[in-house]
Parts: structure tokens; sequence; C-alpha cells
């Protein structure tokens, strides 16, 4: 009856999924560049295929971004099919969010009913994390959407013993190692945990198929990766972030320890912002950085007083508000580029349910109650006691009765995959030092399953025996009790009425669950239901209302009240730019400049080729002083570009910057400029002096 059931179209389904598709579509006509650093990526991308196999940043090809490229052809193919706008590159994160959405319900339905796949679906769609996450060209939703895939195949595989299906789940995950690296690893103790305790095969047949699993995880890993590795450097660009022009290098450098341990790439050292923040008001480091990456260092310093947090925009045309590490006049901690040892002061109106969101950085402090700090929490932690509770009730609910401690049923086996997905990124992110708020979106699927399989316990514990069903009361009471005076918190930097009042409700509730009625009391279900989704799915909205797709997303009501553009990375000089296209001649290069964050607007804007030496950070060793000389030489370069940023250049680049300050001429490239040879533009986001250096009459 359940499968017959199932077989027909749930309406319930199809209202959530419209739902997820206004939430993460609503408003992306006005994404502007997005995360531009990743848009001048797609621009590129579609003028070669040898740019889009290796995701190179700039139309010549010189330096690829620092992540591999499988999220960005998609990206790259959606704007071939209909142009390099906003929502075109967009697109394809919106279609994986509304993919999630769709996968956790066939995830949940089969073994825990129809009820619980569409609370597991409902519950990931308002997920504020997820919303911002799913509205932007960074890569996340994109990997979620590939990993949940993965483990819906492992569950037909489990459930058909068969073989391929094994083979094509564990490649999957080796897909997402292309997609975003060793993020992608972070649910291979679920899967494995998952494969050996729900499969029913003879233990060698089970491990020999689990050594083939393993082998196609190791090959759809390492073949891109080794592929382009063994392309001789000088036929192929030079891998962003990387400091041995090595993909495999920049897979357990720059994307693995370092995002553990808190280094910046090229320094070795931990960079300001990173760590913990401090929840005590006065003022705090304020650096940010887009789309996982440490700022390049493009900013001057700036002061935010007496505002809550501010969201982050996407330089689009709607008065979308300014990220959540800027202010409203784009001060030195709007962009990406971000100056080592640079930071501005900024005095926080009700420190703590700002929520990732006055800072690329803010993380909240190091420790196992990290994820329901205010930072973070008000991304992903709006659910989190009810997962909790929901792992406990789930595990015990669904046991077998009479049944030995380490006989597991088929519903535990699937409580221990989500477990097993939830607890290591849980234990991540109490840990770490370098990530970014909207990273946590790893967590929500297992926070939705859990949810979801906590409710269905619930309501099974129920129709049982007088004992059990009191149990599920408690459980219930608790988990309202909790899950309200969380959202309490997070809510009470923005509408301290609003909070005061769900604290009372939230003690109410517990109360009322508590009395020896039934359980599945209809108006109890509705008041609690509506109770826990009400401010979460507030926040989760935001993003849409504001038309936010931003490079460092989060969801936040201050959103809502900030105006301007904040395209960090995109703002274009025109002047400069006009300049250097007419004098650009035959050189192979509109201009160079020292970091990426400098470069991707004019990219975008141009579609001609912008040489960012220093890569992402300013860091990256790309090329020797001698060889920098030969570009010149050769004319295939006549420009260079040269902002605040190039103060915290070192090795090979700093060099380079010493040998153009020297023999470089300066350029007037303005006429209202008269005698300035370095007027105020905007790069990388910001304002900030910057001086155009010709290089063509060195050599003559």
């Amino acid at each position: 009856m359940q499968l017959k059931r199932m077989q027909k179209t749930d309406w319930y389904l199809v209202g959530i999924l419209i739902l997820s598709a206004f939430l993460y579509g609503w408003g992306i006509w006005d994404a502007g560049s997005a995360n531009s650093y990743y848009t001048a990526a797609i621009t590129s991308m579609t003028k070669s295929w040898s740019n889009f196999w290796y995701g190179a940043f700039d139309p010549a090809g010189f330096i690829t971004v620092d992540k591999p490229p499988v999220a960005l052809w998609l990206m790259a193919i959606s704007a071939k099919i209909f142009g390099v706008h906003g929502w075109s590159v967009v697109l394809p994160s919106v279609l994986s969010g509304i993919g999630s959405v769709y996968l956790m319900y066939k995830l949940l339905a089969p073994k825990f009913g129809l009820l619980a796949g569409r609370i597991g679906s409902l519950i990931l769609t308002l997920t504020p994390t997820v919303v911002a996450n799913s509205r932007t060209n960074n890569m996340d939703a994109i990997l979620v959407f590939f990993l949940l895939l993965a483990v819906y195949i492992l569950q037909k595989a489990v459930a058909k013993k068969n073989i391929w299906l094994v083979i094509v789940s564990f490649g999957l995950i080796g897909v997402g190692f292309n997609i975003k690296m060793l993020q992608a690893f972070m649910i291979l103790p679920a899967m494995l945990v998952y494969y050996w305790v729900a499969i029913k095969l003879p233990w060698k047949k089970k491990i020999a198929w689990l050594v083939v699993g393993m082998a196609s995880l190791s090959i759809f890993t390492v073949a891109y990766p080794l592929a382009v590795d063994s392309v001789d450097q000088s036929s192929r660009p030079y891998i962003g972030s990387s400091q041995t022009n090595s993909l495999m290098e920049l897979a357990f450098g720059y994307n693995g320890t370092e995002r553990l341990l808190g280094q910046s790439t090229g320094t070795g050292g931990a960079f300001p912002g990173m760590g913990s923040t401090k929840k005590s008001t006065g003022t705090q480091k304020n650096n940010g950085a887009p789309s996982g990456k440490k700022p390049s260092g493009s900013a001057s310093t700036g002061k935010m007083t007496g505002q809550a947090p501010t969201g982050q925009q996407n330089g689009g045309k709607a008065p979308t508000g300014t990220p959540p590490n800027q202010s409203t006049n784009k001060n030195a901690n709007q962009a990406k580029g971000k100056a080592p040892g640079q930071s501005g002061k900024m005095t926080r109106q009700a420190q703590g349910g700002q929520g990732g969101g006055n800072s690329a950085f803010a993380i909240g402090s190091a420790g196992p109650f990290r994820l329901f700090q205010s930072d973070l929490g008000s991304q992903i932690g709006w659910y989190l006691p009810l997962a909790i509770l929901g792992l406990i009730a789930g595990w015990f609910g669904f046991r077998k009765r009479g049944a030995k401690w380490h006989h597991v049923s088929e519903e535990q086996s699937e409580v221990l995959l989500w477990a097993g997905w939830f607890v290591p990124v849980y234990g991540f992110f109490s840990v770490a030092s370098f990530f970014h708020p909207y990273y946590t979106i790893m967590l929500a699927p297992a926070i939705a399953a859990l949810t979801a399989i906590g409710v269905a316990a619930v309501v099974k514990m129920s129709a049982q025996s007088n004992k059990e069903s009191m149990i599920a009361r408690i459980v219930v009471s608790v988990a309202v009790l909790t899950t309200l005076l969380l959202q309490a918190y997070y809510v009470w930097s923005y509408y301290q009425i609003i909070s005061i009042i769900l604290i009372i409700v939230a003690i109410g509730l517990s109360i009322w669950w508590l009395l020896p009625r039934q359980i599945n009391n209809k108006i109890k279900i509705v008041l609690s239901a509506i109770s826990i989704l009400l401010m979460a799915g507030w926040w989760s909205l935001t993003p849409t209302l504001s038309h936010n797709s931003a490079a460092i997303p989060a969801a936040s009501p201050s959103l809502l009240s900030q105006t301007g553009s904040s395209d960090m990375g995109g703002e274009v000089n025109n002047q400069l730019l006009s300049y250097t296209k007419k004098h650009q001649g035959n050189a192979k290069y509109l201009f160079a400049t020292t970091d990426s964050n400098s470069a991707s607007g004019y990219i975008i804007k141009s579609g001609k080729a912008v040489m960012a030496i220093g890569g992402y950070n300013g860091t990256d060793p790309t090329m020797s002083l001698s060889e920098f000389k030969k570009l010149v030489k050769s004319g295939q370069l006549k420009y260079f570009v040269m902002g605040n940023n190039s103060k915290t250049s070192s090795g090979q680049i700093s060099k380079i910057l010493t040998w153009v300050k020297k023999n470089g001429t300066k350029v007037t490239y303005s006429s209202s400029t008269s005698n300035q040879s370095s007027p105020t533009q905007q790069m990388g986001g910001q304002s900030q002096s910057t001086t155009l250096y010709d290089l063509s009459n060195i050599y003559e």
C-alpha cells in the first residue's frame, strides 16, 4: 500500500519543490557578476576548449581558479547556451538546490514514509545557508547535490545488491572531489559504514565489491588531477593557489591542511580574522574574502558602527544590501581582496546573532558548541537540536524488539548513514581554523534527514505502549523547547519582541507536550511546526527578497535594509579599461596586475585577457622576474596596473613589482585627473589608489 501511494504524485512534494524553486531562483536576474572570481573564469572558459578543460581564470589561459573545474563546466555550459549573465552562471546552483530537495525526499520516503520525506525536504528547503548557497555561482550547492546523488545510488545499490550501482556511487564521490576537492570526502565514513552494515552479502563478496567501489573512487578522484599535472607546465595554465603548479598539491595544501590549520597560502601563517570571534561588544577583526579564499590584499581600512552586520549583495540592479563583511560605503572589509594585516574595526550592535554575517571569517570560537553560536548558527543551526534528538530517537525508536544490541534494523542502518554524515562534518567545523560560514551547507542534508527520522520515530513510539508514548512526548517536549530557545537567541539581535514571544511559546508548548494526551493532537502539531519554521523560514527568505547572489552567501534580515552594489572583485574603472583597450595593440594581455581580484571585473566586461600574476591571493609563484621580463620584451605585455594590494606581495611577485616601479612609465589615463598619475578607482570591489605603468618603452 505504501509503495502504491508513493507511485502517485505527492502534491506536498510538488509544493515543496515549487517553494524551493522560488527561494533559490527568484531575483537571480539581478545576480550581477555574483562571485566575479568564478564568473571571470566562466567568461574565459566559453572562449576555448583549453580554457574550458583547465578552468582557466583568464582568456589567455595564464592561470586557473583555485578549484577543479567540474562545477564550472556546468556553469560554462549554461553561459555558452544563454550567454554570460549573472542568472546564467547561477542557474546550475539553483537547479542543484532543487535537485537536492527532491533527492532528500527520495532518500527518506521509502524507509520512513511520506511524512518523513516531506519533512526532510521541507527542512532542507528552509535552511538559510542552503537558500543563500543555491543562489550563487559558488560550488557548494552543486557539490551537495552530487553527494546526495551518490548516497541515493548507494541506497539503491544496497537494496538491489547491484555492484554497478556501488561503482557509480563511489565514483560520484570522486566527481565531487573534482568539484571542491577533499570536502567531498567528508561523507565517505558514512557511506562506508552504511554499505558494510546495510548490504546483505556474504562477507567475501561484500569485501570484493567494496574494493571495486574504492577503485572507482580512486579513478574518478585522481584521473583529472593526474591528467592535468602530467601536461608540461609550459603547455597549460598555472594551477591557481598552488605553490608548485600542481592540482594534487592544491588538494592537500591550500584546499586541504590549510583549511584545518588556518594557514595562508604562500605565507604559512594564520590570516587575521580566521579562528575565534568574540561574543562581547566592542571591536573585532572584520576581514572578508569570498568563496573559500583568503583575501588577496586590495583594501584600505574602514570603520562601521551602529549597524547590525549586513548581508552580502551581488552587484546587481536591486537594492539588496552589502555583504556580511561590508559596510554600506564599501569600506576595506568589503571585498575579496582584504590585505593580510589590514582590517577594519566595527562596533557590533548586539554581538551574537549576526550569523556569520559580519565577516567572511565569522566562525565563532572553536569547540563542541561552535555551531550553536550565532555566527554559524543563524546560517545552519536552526534545527540542530531536532537533528541531535532525532538521531537518538531514530536509533532507539526503530530498534528490533528482542534483538541483540548488535543487530541493526533497516531503519537503523539509515540512521547510521545520516549520523555518519553528521558527526564527522560537525567535528570538522568544531575544530577547523579556516572556513567560511556558508561551508556549513555540508551539514544541512544530515540535519534535515535526522530531523525527519526523529519525527517518524516519535510517531511510531506514540502508537505503542504507554511507556513508549510517554518517552515520545518527553522527546518532543525537549525538542520543541531547545529548538525554540536556540532560535530566540538567533532572532534577538534583530527582533527582541519576537524573541521574547518565542521563549514564551517554547515554554508553553513544551509543557503542553508533556500532558498525557494523544501525541497526534493536530492543533499541537501545527502550532509546534509553525513556531519552529517561522523565523527559520524568514531568515531563509531574506536572500530571495533582496535578490541576493553573493560571493560570500549568507542569510540575514540586514540584507533587506542595505542598498548599493557590492560586486566583489567585479568593479571596473571605465577610463582605465578604455585607455588600455585603445593602446593594447598586438599585446596578448590587456594589462597585468597582482591578483585575480583586481582582474576579474575587467575580464568579465571586456572579454580580454588580464594577467593576475599572483593568482587569487597575489602570492602564487607563477613566474620569475626573468620570465616576466621576457614577456614584456616580446611585446605580449605592455601595461601593469598596481594598487594598494601590491604592498603585501612577496617573493618573486615582489621582485616583479619592484622592477615595474623602477623601470615602468607612469601613465595618466584620465583627462579629469590632470597631473595625477594614480587616480583612485574601484579594483577588487573597493576604493584604492591605482597606478598604470607603461612597460612598452623599456626595451626600445
